[in-house]
């Protein structure tokens, strides 16, 4: 398995409402994440909007492909975009940031 740890950019004016949307993830979202190998994945939002996430997966690019394929997704990729700076498809807009340190 792989960690994978990436950042996005939220809008600051816009934080809020992502936390609201955040309590409440569809359960069609959670099963499609779970079904296409994301594991122990957790989102933490600083209050300037650096949005910064962790996940597990045995292969990233298979995650975010297998993603990609869901009509869940799509539907929460439109809802999501406007929260964004810089890019509409967040879930296209993840680089993976390289790890340089590990204690397990």
């Amino acid at each position: 398995m792989t960690r994978i740890c990436f950042t996005l950019q939220v809008a600051p004016d816009r934080l809020d409402e992502y936390r609201r949307r955040h309590a409440a993830v569809w359960p069609e979202m959670l099963e499609a994440l779970r079904a296409a190998g994301w594991h122990d994945y957790s989102l933490f939002l600083r209050d300037d909007g650096l949005l910064i996430g962790y996940l597990v997966t045995d292969d990233f690019a298979a995650a975010q492909a297998a993603m990609a394929a869901t009509e869940v997704n799509e539907r929460w990729q439109r809802e999501m975009a406007p929260f964004f700076v810089d890019t509409d498809r967040a879930d296209e807009s993840m680089r993976p940031i390289p790890e340089v340190f590990h204690l397990d």
